[in-house]
């Protein structure tokens, strides 16, 4: 049994789907702090699912609801990155203490196996690009990326006490169908209210790879299927980057609008927000792994579905 916390999330219900169409038995767990029901309606249409609703700081809910699992995906987290100093305790708590749960209810249920989803913010910014996944850290600059580093920490020091095998996933930005947070969304949103101007953070010039969901997941179910060491971390992401503008471009282009771009001037959006994101991914391709959308592919699919599912933009 495949156990997957934030399973009602973007990426979370788009591997449980993927998990179940594999023919493993699911549970998912999620509270709904983020999560919609609408993106788990397909799954429990299966009799192979089952859903428990909870939260990652009650590990007690953690390890009964658990038992039984051979595998868990842990990716329920805070991912607001752009707020972190406004809540610092937020990411402490809901990443990396919410981490040291799902790896106590692994102990607890003798589960060994773990699939971590981490981010390519805790590389900072890099003096390496396309940033490898042994590239020496810098001094770390946003919250985010901090509480997920020391969450990483607490993983390979489990598998190294406790006989567990890991697989943490550094991912860069990911698109696609049942998004719900980032900068295509609120883009999208601001041209519907107002199409003549679109406020844009920093100067638009900030390069950022992203990468397709399905992509993602492909490359994620791969590493768990192939990768042998007790610890594996994979970055994820494509050969590519594009500066914020050219996506601008892109949304607008296939909305059939021209805004007049208003930035707020600056090399970066927010404090640790990172002017350049670019990974190298040749470990997840020496596996046999390659995207198959492209970054403006991926971003208009984003935007396809914000048009066909308005609702998303009713609850933010």
């Amino acid at each position: 049994m495949v156990f997957v916390t934030g399973a009602a999330g973007f990426i979370g219900s788009t591997l449980v789907d993927r998990l179940l169409q594999e023919g493993h038995e699911v549970v998912g767990f999620d509270n709904f702090s983020t999560g919609q029901e609408e993106f788990i309606a397909c799954a429990f249409e299966n009799p192979r699912y089952r859903l428990v609703r909870g939260d990652v700081l009650d590990l007690d809910a953690l390890k009964a609801a658990m038992a039984g699992a051979d595998l868990v995906f842990h990716l329920a987290a805070n991912a607001d990155v752009r707020f972190g100093t406004e809540h610092p305790r937020r990411d402490l708590e809901q990443n990396t203490i919410a981490t040291w749960n799902v790896l106590e209810a692994m102990r607890a249920n003798g589960v060994r196996r773990i699939g971590f989803s981490s981010t390519g913010s805790v590389y900072g910014e890099a003096a390496t690009i396309p940033t490898p996944e042994d590239c020496p850290f810098p001094v770390q600059t946003s919250l985010y990326g901090a509480s997920k580093l020391a969450a990483e920490g607490l993983i390979e020091a489990y598998s190294e006490g406790f006989g567990m095998q890991a697989y943490i996933f550094r991912f860069v930005s990911i698109m696609g169908e049942r998004y719900t947070h980032g900068h295509v969304l609120d883009f999208y949103k601001q041209l519907l209210e107002h199409p003549g101007e679109l406020r844009v953070l920093g100067n638009g010039e900030q390069r950022k790879s992203y990468l397709y969901v399905q992509d993602c997941i492909d490359a994620m179910l791969l590493a768990a299927k192939a990768a042998s060491a007790p610890v594996s971390i994979f970055n994820l992401g494509t050969d590519e980057y594009c500066q914020v503008n050219r996506s601008i471009g892109w949304i607008s282009e296939h909305l059939g609008l021209n805004p007049r771009l208003d930035y707020t001037g600056g090399d970066r959006g927010w404090i640790g927000d990172n002017p350049f994101i670019f990974l190298d991914c040749a470990r997840i391709r020496a596996l046999g792994w390659k995207p198959r959308l492209t970054i403006q592919q991926a971003v208009i699919r984003t935007v396809e579905f914000l048009q066909n599912n308005s609702w998303v933009l009713e609850r933010r």
